[in-house]
């Protein structure tokens, strides 16, 4: 099976996009059609999420039917309510004898304070993005959840630079396929994990009267954090940042799996966010499990954490400029 490094190669995943360019907010949609196994890990201090308890192991449903990623903070979470009718209008749903209740858990990002803080992605976007999933390699960069995400915010918008969203997936061997999607809104900077080097974030130049690192060259938001400047600002830094997404793979998963998965998959976040799961941030990862194919938990989720941090470094290097912010590809210039 040739793959195209999306989390769509794995089978039974569809992914759609939608988005106000304008506003600069957007949702996206990860839909499973015929039910897949799923699981959650939450570890930023500052999780937007719906109907995360539901994916405990020690719960009843099993399987879930899509996972919304979504902007515009809070209000975001009103996407998940239009996937719900799509999927009910299509007869999908979780059985209750009365109705088929469509099952979608959803993270938001803060986008509120890049383009227009009143628009923000509603019922009516999320049902578009439902409507508009398909099986084919997604969009990456400014779409969907992505679209208003930035990164590198310790002195706000000033010093900051756009994000946006990524996927990738690989083949684990004996037909097993690991995909990941994320959208990539931290507080802190991307590194290479390869070679440890900031690829973008918080970027040097003026804050007032003072310079915050060198001409030509990242600021690095863990040294800043060491500095007297850098300190200062922690307290009043942006509350608006999270990392969130979705591992997916055609290995036969249990809900606890699933859980394990997501779990693992956080490493990727840890790899390429420097710092990672701060009190500022609300990162969360979703993973879900759509095959029949045999393979070790351990194994999966260790390839979970590779995939995530790909297609955390393409969510930046996909980036556009927007909002007053350079997006990774201008800066190369």
């Amino acid at each position: 099976m040739k793959l195209h490094n999306a989390i769509t190669d794995v089978r039974g995943i569809q992914v759609g996009h939608a988005q106000n360019e304008e506003a600069l907010t957007g949702c996206t949609v990860i839909l499973c059609r015929r039910g897949a196994v799923a699981g959650v890990d939450v570890r930023g201090g500052a999780p937007g999420t719906r109907e995360t308890d539901l994916l405990n192991p020690i719960n009843l449903v099993e399987k879930v039917h899509a996972i919304v990623l979504a902007g515009g903070s809070a209000f975001g979470l009103d996407a998940a309510s239009g996937v719900m009718r799509y999927l009910e209008e299509q007869k999908i749903g979780f059985k209750t004898g009365a109705a088929r209740v469509p099952i979608v858990p959803s993270a938001i990002l803060y986008d509120l304070n890049l383009g227009r803080a009143d628009v923000r992605p509603d019922s009516a976007m999320g049902a578009l993005a439902a409507a508009l999933a398909v099986s084919t390699p997604p969009a990456e960069g400014n779409v969907g959840a992505g679209t208003g995400a930035s990164i590198g915010k310790m002195f706000g918008a000033a010093l900051a630079m756009k994000s946006g969203l990524g996927t990738a997936s690989m083949d684990i061997g004996g037909g097993v396929i690991v995909g990941a999607i994320v959208a990539v809104n931290a507080w802190g900077d991307v590194v290479d994990p390869k070679s440890g080097e900031i690829i973008a974030g918080l970027r040097s130049g003026k804050v007032g009267p003072l310079r915050v690192g060198k001409k030509d060259s990242f600021a690095d938001t863990l040294a800043m954090m060491k500095t007297p400047i850098g300190c200062g600002v922690l307290g009043l830094a942006s509350r608006g940042n999270t990392v969130i997404g979705a591992v997916a793979t055609n290995a036969m998963l249990t809900k606890a799996q699933a859980a394990k998965v997501a779990q693992m998959a956080q490493d990727g976040i840890a790899r390429t966010v420097r710092p990672a799961h701060t009190m500022l941030d609300g990162d969360a990862i979703f993973a879900l499990s759509t095959g029949t194919k045999k393979a070790d938990v351990s194994t999966v989720g260790a390839f979970a954490a590779e995939v995530m941090a790909e297609a955390i470094i393409r969510a930046v290097k996909m980036a556009r400029s927007a909002g007053g912010l350079p997006g990774l590809s201008l800066l190369a210039k």
